[in-house]
């Protein structure tokens, strides 16, 4: 059977959100002057970090047509505790992040069985917990900052020692552009093999050549950060690697398991997959499980970041992932959506809360344009989707 040559509707708007990418930062360096300076993208890559990691696993949940308005109030208990037995109690940092991931799995399994098992719809039961865990995080250290000083513990934050280095960052560069060619080349062939429609030729080397530009490209801007106590150029950062596994991790449940089927399955039409023999709440609670896994990485990497663990943590961070998630291409109807797009949305969203606060605009005005943004978001979703005619998945 001959492969038919179709740029698919997802292509086309990965495609559209990294042009967009690209005329945001155009946009905001000439008026400022300072955007695509290293030290600003090393910020950039270290802030979007955090609500990346979270927007990845959410992704996953709304698909499933579920939502956690929680997560930042997770986070910030979550975090709290970790410096809290870090700093008051003199625990290890492994000891203290595992009881931090125990805290966080205990509250997955309590909100997904309400969910799943009860039947509780999900934006209750978690709007519940955006204000329970946020006065949880007051309760565990009664509101006092914890500071946290171990250097090991705080080079995951992307410290003075938070990075790989010039010569780690350019060999995993080096790493990536041969693993991405390798993929795409070997997904095209399997493509052809089954005589599934196939990207033009010239498209398909152009996105190879597009994303290795902008592995390498990243990594010397990264190579070219130097602090003033270091002589050494800092080179990627550990929660920029630390989000790139988990992206890696999450894309490959979504696109090479049966557990990741079951989602976009259940997302779809989930009376169709319980009938089926699709275990619905199962994969449902397992979904809640992994967000708190993933919430737990974040709290990690933010404590790390600040040096200490705050009540104010994860503040109004259900905002930002969510946005990301679907300005990323995630229906709120579920059924359908990307990890890569959350990706390309959570650095949206951070471009534009970056840009606008090296204009100097208010937190008030920032706020109501990242809403806004967001509306047109969805507003753009609902219309590309008419347009196309397609579900992307």
């Amino acid at each position: 059977m001959n492969a038919k040559y179709q740029i698919s509707a997802l292509d086309l708007r990965l495609t559209l959100m990294a042009a967009v990418l690209a005329v945001m930062a155009v946009v905001f360096h000439l008026a400022t002057g300072t955007f695509l300076t290293p030290e600003n993208l090393y910020n950039i890559a270290q802030q979007t970090a955090v609500v990346g990691i979270v927007a990845t696993a959410i992704t996953l949940v709304i698909v499933a047509r579920q939502i956690d308005l929680s997560v930042g109030s997770v986070l910030g208990c979550v975090g709290v505790l970790i410096a809290f037995l870090m700093y008051s109690k003199g625990w290890s940092w492994p000891a203290a992040s595992l009881a931090g991931l125990a805290l966080s799995l205990a509250v997955g399994l309590y909100q997904g069985w309400l969910t799943a098992g009860l039947g509780v719809p999900s934006f209750v039961v978690t709007l519940g917990g955006l204000m329970s865990f946020r006065g949880a995080a007051f309760l565990v250290a009664d509101g006092k900052t914890q500071p946290v000083t171990d250097e090991a513990f705080l080079a995951l934050g992307g410290g003075l020692d938070g990075a790989l280095g010039p010569r780690l960052s350019w060999a995993l560069g080096a790493v990536l552009v041969v693993l991405l060619v390798w993929s795409s080349l070997a997904r095209r062939a399997r493509k052809r093999k089954h005589g599934f429609p196939l990207r033009p030729l010239g498209f398909d080397l152009a996105l190879m050549a597009g994303f290795s530009l902008l592995v390498l490209g990243f990594v010397a801007v990264m190579n070219a950060y130097k602090l003033d106590s270091k002589p050494e150029p800092q080179g990627v950062p550990i929660p920029v690697l630390i989000w790139g596994v988990v992206v890696f991790g999450i894309s490959f449940i979504a696109r090479r398991t049966r557990f990741g089927r079951y989602v976009f399955a259940i997302g779809g039409n989930p009376e169709a997959a319980a009938l089926v023999g699709i275990p619905v709440k199962r994969v449902t609670i397992k979904l809640f499980l992994l967000l708190s896994a993933m919430i737990t990485v974040a709290a990690i990497v933010a404590v790390a970041r600040l040096n200490a663990g705050t009540n104010s943590l994860g503040t109004s961070m259900e905002l930002y992932v969510i946005a990301a998630a679907v300005i990323g291409g995630v229906a709120l109807s579920g059924g359908s959506g990307t990890v890569l797009g959350s990706v390309l949305g959570a650095l949206m969203i951070q471009f534009l809360d970056s840009g606008m606060l090296l204009m100097d605009v208010s937190i008030g005005s920032r706020y109501v344009i990242i809403g806004q943004v967001l509306i047109a978001a969805v507003a753009f979703d609902v219309l590309y989707r008419r347009w196309t005619g397609e579900r992307i998945t």
